[in-house]
């Protein structure tokens, strides 16, 4: 079985092509094998395919084999069961990404992955994405083939990078375009209210219920739900949309009649959700489904050469009637890091426009930017002058380089030898690397 996931990102292949399971947790944490076709036994067991040393586990504790469209598991009589979601299993076959529960060893249950090369586009914009930089261009290729299909997108990026603006886009370029397109918040409201907002409800299902309610699938009927932070739906209601997105259909709360819809789903996140799948935070089945087509939205720091031409666009759209754009001002915006991204430029510059006495030039635009943001990226100071998670993201973000630039540095490029320095998977270094602007593909294994 394997997936083909379309993504703007190297994906490099896992187990030399084969399907793979994965311990999350437990004694073995971190061990990865390949499954071939006939499937492993798993177990405590030394002769058995794959050996864990939890004591909670049999000596051939179940066996795990690919299928066409998942996984078939068997438990072999285990004393603690073999458990997907706290349920006990028997023979099931459960879907790409699953986390089974074996003693006290958590596994995933991973496909072999292909990446699909797709070159860059001729175009300097989607939508309203502007930037004719070669980050971009190999995103506007991957939208523009996506947004001719129905397959589900998801939209990875630092706060500020233009998720919401590339899924108006891709609805827009769609034959979907004449239908509605939902945004729906994920992190919004109690998990109640999420499943009321989401799915609908009738009078009574709760208190407060008074009437009806029309649920976001069912509004976006013909047209595009966007999902927005989908990193934060709460896991309860994960399995509830996993249905959805498989089967087409919603239980509106309050009732047991199941309503079906055509919904083309579209979400986005800040958070690293490939990295919440292998904390638990984030069904690993779920998380496939939904990163049909994966798109990285490049922070503004890898592509400084857009910002000349996001300037003038900012210009423009603020009433400025100055078209050139250069000298020291221009200086001191190509050498700030943008924590806020494409949005703290916007502000930037429509503040500067604002306060402008006569707009003449550009350099005589008052340009303000963060002292602190900039000045010295080895001692970032925490400000209370932006959201708590953006603060907390920039943080992270220069922690993750500078540890990450060192790191391969100590391994000489080696990926495998860096991987193991650093406990963490060769996958998953890649995606930190590739996120953290060090460009994955260009070291050696």
């Amino acid at each position: 079985m394997r997936v083909t996931r379309v993504t703007n990102q190297m994906a490099p292949r896992a187990g030399a092509g084969a399907c793979h399971l994965r311990v999350l947790a437990g004694p073995d944490a971190g061990l990865e094998v390949s499954l071939p076709p006939v499937g492993v036994v798993v177990g405590a067991d030394p002769a058995v395919d794959v050996v864990l040393s939890d004591p909670a586990v049999s000596g051939r504790h179940c066996s795990v084999s690919p299928t066409a469209d998942g996984f078939q598991v068997r438990d072999l009589g285990s004393r603690n069961g073999t458990l997907l979601d706290g349920v006990a299993l028997t023979d099931a076959r459960v879907p790409v990404g699953a986390v089974l529960r074996l003693g006290k060893t958590v596994i995933q249950l991973l496909p072999a992955e292909e990446a699909v090369e797709i070159p860059p586009s001729e175009a300097n914009s989607f939508g309203e994405l502007v930037g004719s930089s070669p980050a971009m261009k190999r995103v506007y290729a991957m939208l523009e083939r996506a947004s001719q299909s129905s397959a589900s997108i998801l939209f990875l990026g630092k706060s500020g990078t233009g998720k919401e603006l590339a899924a108006r886009a891709v609805h827009q370029m769609s034959p979907r375009a004449g239908g509605a397109m939902v945004v729906f918040d994920c992190g919004a409201a109690s998990e109640t209210l999420i499943q009321s907002d989401l799915f609908g409800h009738v009078r009574g299902a709760f208190t407060g219920a008074h009437a009806d309610r029309v649920g976001a699938f069912a509004a976006a009927d013909g047209g595009t739900l966007f999902l927005d932070e989908i990193g934060d739906l709460p896991l309860g209601m994960q399995p509830k949309l996993l249905r959805m997105l498989e089967a087409g259909e919603v239980i509106p709360l309050g009732t047991r009649q199941t309503q079906h819809h055509d919904v083309r789903v579209v979400a986005a996140t800040h958070r690293d959700l490939f990295g919440l799948v292998g904390e638990g935070g984030f069904r690993g089945d779920l998380y496939y489904r939904l990163a049909v087509v994966e798109v990285h939205l490049p922070p503004l720091r890898q592509r400084p050469e857009d910002i000349p031409e996001l300037v003038r666009l900012f210009l423009r759209r603020a009433g400025s009637s100055i078209t050139e754009v250069g000298g020291p001002n221009l200086d001191k915006l190509m050498s700030y890091q943008w924590p806020g991204n494409i949005r703290e430029l916007r502000n930037v510059i429509t503040r500067a426009v604002a306060l402008s006495a006569d707009g003449a030039d550009f350099d005589s635009l008052p340009i303000m930017l963060r002292p602190s943001a900039g000045a010295d990226p080895t001692m970032p100071r925490a400000r209370a002058d932006r959201p708590f998670q953006e603060a907390k993201a920039d943080v992270v973000s220069r922690f993750e380089k500078d540890y990450l630039t060192d790191l391969m540095q100590r391994a000489g490029g080696n990926v495998s030898q860096a991987a193991r320095t650093a406990g963490l998977e060769r996958k998953y270094l890649y995606r930190l690397l590739e996120r953290a602007g060090l460009r994955g593909d260009k070291a050696s294994d």
